[in-house]
């Protein structure tokens, strides 16, 4: 088996190659194994470990490839935080991208159990979350939660041919230079908001590879600003002026959600260049 490699540097999490072993996703998320609920959980909050209900999608065909954990400065709770897992079924290959099943969860009363569409593109190692085009499903802490995790990755499933439907109309729309930077422009004022963003849209659209030089396409495009703005690395300057370099995302919550108004913000450009 090919070893699985830190996918990015001081990164909080891990990905491999091939499906991930209960070693090595024990060494970054050790939360996935706890042996009880957090102390403030009370008698209503069925407890079944994560790993458990890992183990019932193990036997579906669903294996993970990724996994991290968020950390927590609050003594005692650091086994019991929110953690994530993306996953993805062998016939669930392709040559340039894939779609995963990412699954959130915590045993301290931060998550339910959270189930969304993501998609992996290769070349880059981006993991995408599909926007709004495929149903977050949330599973509580109640009842028989692994049938019930394993019934919502198989209705995210039966629904990969949205977002596949949404990728390709990425890859026919084109773009113009000044189009392609109100896009970075845009992503950049969804990470910071009302701050002032110490990068340019430029920065934002500079390719880090061979493959993704001189395209011009939408997908190609947002793959670009997607990586740039999470694994950060650029340098830039601050409202005061003062040198910085961007860092990468590494928290669950914030990745999550910048990832999926990424997508949300792609699927609007190409309904407005299409006219819709």
């Amino acid at each position: 088996m090919a070893l699985a490699t830190r996918f990015a540097r001081n990164s909080f999490g891990l990905r491999g190659n091939e499906p991930l072993t209960d070693e090595q996703i024990y060494s970054v998320a050790k939360s996935i194994f706890a042996h009880g609920k957090h102390e403030s959980r009370s008698d209503r909050y069925t407890y079944i470990p994560t790993i458990e209900v890992l183990n019932g999608l193990r036997k579906e065909g669903f294996q993970p490839f990724m996994v991290a954990q968020s950390r927590s400065r609050i003594e005692g709770k650091a086994e019991f935080t929110k953690h994530m897992l993306r996953l993805r079924k062998a016939d669930m290959l392709a040559v340039d991208e894939t779609f995963e099943i990412i699954l959130i969860n915590s045993h301290d009363g931060t998550s339910s159990y959270q189930m969304l569409a993501g998609c992996f593109r290769f070349v880059c190692q981006n993991g995408m979350v599909t926007g709004d085009t495929v149903e977050d499903v949330r599973v509580p802490h109640r009842g028989n939660i692994t049938d019930n995790v394993i019934d919502a990755a198989y209705r995210i499933v039966d629904d990969f041919g949205n977002a596949q439907k949404s990728i390709e109309g990425m890859k026919s729309t084109v773009l113009a230079l000044p189009e392609a930077e109100i896009f970075a422009d845009s992503a950049l004022m969804l990470k910071y908001e009302e701050d002032k963003a110490p990068i340019t849209p430029v920065q934002l659209l500079k390719p880090r590879r061979a493959a993704d030089a001189n395209k011009n396409d939408l997908w190609t495009t947002f793959n670009r600003v997607q990586e740039n703005l999470l694994v950060g690395g650029l340098h830039g300057v601050t409202a005061t002026g003062k040198r910085t370099t961007t860092q990468q995302v590494r928290s669950i919550d914030t990745n999550i959600k910048l990832n999926k108004a990424l997508w949300n913000l792609s699927e609007r450009m190409a309904g407005i260049k299409a006219g819709r």
